[in-house]
């Protein structure tokens, strides 16, 4: 019921391959998008705060691994789609269980 509600499987593996590299994404990101990419093989949610500031993140939520990058921006935290978790885009922690966070990396524009 959850992948028909999603369109994907939450617990398969990440689509990488077709998804544009970080340096594809970054060419064309502006200020409050975010936007699935790929970086090498990581599925990653490519952020951009309205100052510019640029982030990767691993597209999985600690929660239950919904795709961070089926999200939006809220301020400088990326909110998932799925339940509203936050995270902290610039450290990748989760505001609801501090001690579970994303592997993020800050990209240069």
């Amino acid at each position: 019921m959850v992948a028909d509600l999603l369109g994907y499987d939450p617990d398969a593996p990440g689509p990488v391959l077709g998804r544009p590299s970080v340096e594809e994404v970054l060419e064309r990101a502006a200020p409050g998008d975010v936007i699935a990419a790929r970086d090498g093989e990581r599925a990653v949610a490519v952020v951009v705060l309205e100052d510019g500031q640029a982030f990767a993140l691993d597209d999985r939520c600690p929660h239950d691994g919904g795709w961070l990058s089926d999200g939006w921006l809220d301020g400088d935290r990326l909110v998932c789609a799925r339940h509203a978790w936050e995270i902290e885009t610039c450290t990748g922690k989760c505001d609801r269980r501090p001690q579970d966070f994303v592997e993020v990396r800050r990209l240069v524009r």
